[in-house]
């Protein structure tokens, strides 16, 4: 995990695939994003994650060290206000060159964390997309969340209602298995600093 800013306010991290964002339940799901940058800085407060990645998407987050930052930035992040890109390669062809998905979904409580299409009881994610090339035979793809469902992006590109073709390396939408890397980066990401409201872009070189 490599540190690319920090102040008094925030921390923004580049994440590695594989890691969690958050601690999870049991002794072996303590390394995570949150405890490393604790350990970087002690004073930081309990709960500084004001948004998550996917345990194995890489690429940028940021945190809060302070009561005040973490309730302005998660403000931001309810309001939809921060500005989120990230990069992916398809397992597939995909002929359009642009667009916006919008579905539905929720979690399939006798198969967790999996995320299934529920038009009557999902949570819509939005995402708009764009084609960046062709490679062999997968497809680069640039994503631009609107809203942070969990798996959005996973399943916006997996479903046969958006993109059809799931992310190389995905092992729940996908077909990659135990150990692959996911082709998910969140390569760029612009907030208004919690104290000052200036606009912060931070940019984060994409692995794949």
């Amino acid at each position: 995990m490599k540190i690319i800013f920090y102040d008094n306010n925030i921390v923004v991290v580049n994440k590695p695939g594989g890691l969690l964002s958050v601690p999870g339940r049991g002794p072996d799901k303590q390394d995570c994003v949150v405890s490393r940058v604790r350990r970087l800085f002690p004073d930081i407060i309990d709960q500084p994650a004001v948004h998550r990645l996917d345990m194995y998407t890489s690429g940028i987050m940021v945190l809060a060290r302070t009561k005040e930052s973490q309730r302005l930035l998660s403000m931001q992040f309810e309001q939809r206000i921060p500005n989120k890109k990230y990069m992916s390669i398809l397992d597939g062809i995909v002929t359009k060159k642009e667009g916006r998905i919008e579905l539905p979904f929720r979690l399939d409580p006798h198969n967790r964390p999996y995320q299934i299409y529920d038009p009557i009881h999902g949570k819509k994610g939005v995402t708009i997309w764009r084609r960046i090339a062709i490679e062999k035979q997968c497809t680069r793809i640039e994503f631009q969340p609107l809203t942070g469902r969990t798996h959005q992006l996973r399943l916006h590109a997996a479903h046969e209602l958006g993109l059809n073709t799931p992310i190389v390396g995905d092992i729940l939408y996908g077909r990659g298995h135990e150990g692959d890397q996911m082709m998910l980066h969140a390569s760029s990401l612009t907030i208004r600093h919690p104290l000052s409201g200036k606009s912060l872009t931070f940019c984060s070189k994409v692995p794949f």
